[in-house]
């Protein structure tokens, strides 16, 4: 847990979407204005942008509300992806073997700071 008071922080777990791609959306923000990166992941043409964008929402709301930071002057610190379970699901495959289509999920971490 992330106890200081210039530090807010959003997760987003068990999403529907391999790490990898995942971590393409939250690599484009690293380091960004919390506003642009708002205005960024608005106008994205990734499928997963729009759950990466109400996690940054999240995450400045919090630091609104929990740590009385003003919204203007956040910038996001940290956006770092972690792999969550895999859905094995089988395909029949020829001479009665099976072969396995893994299906993963990721998490999202987004923690966001006040810039001086």
């Amino acid at each position: 847990m992330i106890t200081q008071n210039n530090l807010a922080r959003a997760v987003l777990r068990k999403v529907r979407v391999s790490p990898q791609k995942l971590n393409v959306v939250a690599s484009v923000i690293r380091g960004m204005n919390a506003k642009r990166a708002l205005d960024t992941l608005l106008f994205s043409k990734k499928r997963i942008a729009n759950d990466v964008r109400k996690t940054l929402l999240s995450a400045v709301a919090n630091a609104e509300n929990n740590n009385g930071l003003k919204a203007d002057a956040l910038f996001v610190k940290e956006a770092y992806v972690g792999y969550s379970l895999k859905l094995r699901r089988f395909r029949p495959r020829g001479r009665g073997r099976g072969e396995v289509i893994t299906k993963p999920f990721s998490h999202l971490t987004i923690v966001v700071e006040e810039r001086n």
